[in-house]
């Protein structure tokens, strides 16, 4: 029979203890210490993009609270697809992190077979920054003023009224199936690549009507190169009261995206929470509210779970939507 000695016992106690410490002294410190190097910023989409814009505009508040640099990383491709997948690789240290939104965390995802990360699994949430909405907006010819008047028009030509949006399986594809199923219309889907593209065909009037971020549309609407017909708010705008929302018409029609920091899945709890209080803070500033108001955006400042909840309420809520019109994955 082996017998432990009592002293030998005492030491293992005392190094499993002093272990212990070690270890969460080395949590504690790395969350007191951090971050002491510049924090990358993986942006899936090209310079001008919401993401980018928003980081840009917090990057330099929430760098000097915490005296590092926020280096901005512009990775566009494959509908965020491969700016995404960068974030998923990168070492969970808080030190390569990015943003990301609801059409290339959640409609991509569900839209297509074959995609490069999973959304729950692969990323840590860190804060939900802003949300956008949609408009209706209609080609200078297409002769109708209202959202009534458009659904009206749109029964009495079933099939016909042209709805351009950036691709076969994008967010607005998605947006507009919700605004037929609701409307009760029927339209033709004319996929473009990008959105200048769509307004292009718009213009020279061979495109009808699209569901357009609002930010994207209001410089057109406001030359009087395109109609803006109403907002998928649930509110109107307080700057532009004349302006009706969609769901005046439609009952319960809101649909817009949002944009939020997010980490590589494992990142630790402590550095999550020092980020998600500084872009917080970075958020509240009264500049940059009256800025985000200008660009047609609503802020949030809540807790990583708030984030995590809202993502997995879109997976539902649209997830739904494409059982609903028994759209096939690409």
């Amino acid at each position: 029979m082996n017998h432990t000695h009592p002293h030998r016992a005492c030491a293992l106690a005392k190094r499993l203890f002093m272990g212990l410490l070690i270890g969460t002294g080395a949590l504690f410190v790395h969350a007191q210490s951090y971050p002491n190097k510049p924090i990358k910023v993986i942006i899936p989409a090209g310079p001008g993009d919401s993401c980018d814009t928003l980081v840009r505009i917090l990057g330099p508040k929430v760098s000097e609270k915490l005296g590092q640099p926020i280096v901005i990383d512009n990775r566009p491709g494959s509908s965020g697809q491969l700016g995404l997948s960068l974030i998923k690789q990168a070492p969970a240290d808080g030190y390569t992190i990015g943003c990301g939104q609801g059409g290339n965390m959640v409609i991509v995802p569900l839209a297509y077979q074959k995609v490069m990360y999973d959304t729950k699994k692969d990323f840590a949430p860190i804060a939900l920054l802003a949300s956008n909405f949609l408009a209706l907006v209609v080609s200078p010819t297409f002769p109708i003023k209202s959202t009534e008047e458009f659904i009206a028009y749109a029964k009495k030509n079933p099939g016909k009224v042209t709805f351009g949006t950036n691709g076969e399986g994008a967010f607005l594809h998605m947006a507009t199936e919700q605004f037929s199923l609701q409307s009760g219309i029927k339209y033709l889907h004319v996929p473009f690549k990008s959105m200048p593209e769509v307004f292009n065909g718009m213009f020279s009037g061979q495109v009808d009507a699209t569901l357009s971020s609002y930010i994207a549309s209001q410089p057109l609407t406001d030359a009087g190169k395109l109609k803006l017909i109403a907002i998928a708010r649930s509110q109107r705008l307080s700057d532009h009261p004349t302006v009706p929302t969609i769901a005046e018409t439609v009952p319960g029609f809101t649909s817009g995206g949002w944009f939020g920091m997010i980490a590589p899945a494992g990142t630790p709890s402590e550095v999550i929470n020092v980020l998600n209080k500084e872009f917080n803070i970075a958020m509240a500033q009264p500049d940059v509210i009256e800025r985000m108001k200008k660009l047609g955006l609503d802020t949030h400042t809540e807790s990583p779970q708030f984030f995590t909840d809202t993502i997995n309420g879109d997976f539902a809520r649209w997830g739904k939507l494409l059982k609903d019109i028994d759209f096939k994955k690409m």
